[in-house]
């Protein structure tokens, strides 16, 4: 995935899809792990990613910097649908799901 590592912090931006990967919803979080885990568990059942499922990491940046991290998830928000599934395949050209490479215990 891509990194960008001046700063000291961890940010991510982050796609995540449902099961059958026809909803993509972009976030941006200081702890991935955790975020992940309150995407799964529903922590918020009110939210857009509860509404639809949506709990599958299938995309993901890093950041050292706050104000860079939000600044590209502005910049994700804003593409078509397109061009956000172009993005995703650059990296991960079959959209697998990379939850796996955030777990850990809570």
């Amino acid at each position: 995935m891509i990194e960008f590592s001046e700063g000291i912090y961890n940010f991510y931006v982050y796609i995540l899809t449902n099961k059958n990967r026809t909803v993509l919803y972009t976030g941006v979080t200081n702890n991935l792990h955790k975020r992940l885990h309150q995407h799964k568990t529903k922590a918020n059942p009110a939210s857009f990613t509860s509404k639809y499922n949506v709990e599958f990491l299938i995309y993901y940046e890093k950041f050292g910097w706050i104000h860079r991290a939000i600044e590209r998830e502005k910049e994700i928000k804003n593409l078509t649908r397109m061009k956000k599934l172009e993005l995703i395949r650059i990296q991960n050209p079959n959209m697998d799901f990379l939850n796996d490479l955030f777990q850990q215990s809570f």
